[in-house]
């Protein structure tokens, strides 16, 4: 994990793409598909890449499902 600029607060941590498939749970060949596709964001430091908790969380939200109000049988 690289924590970027000393608590600046629009600064993020950055983490390898083993620590980011580790914390969504899913593996590292999903994780560089999703960036291969530009599905997520991610920062490039010279040969490496990097994504921010802070893109991560957005791509959590970006698939999440709210339930809706009623369910109905039958529709």
């Amino acid at each position: 994990m690289t924590s970027v600029g000393r608590g600046d607060p629009e600064l993020d941590t950055l983490l390898s793409i083993e620590q980011a498939a580790e914390r969504l749970g899913i593996s590292v060949r999903f994780v560089r598909r999703l960036i291969a596709e530009r599905r997520i964001a991610y920062t490039k430091l010279g040969r490496y890449v990097r994504i921010a908790t802070r893109d991560l969380d957005v791509f959590i939200a970006a698939g999440r499902v709210e339930p809706t109000s009623r369910w109905r049988v039958g529709a």
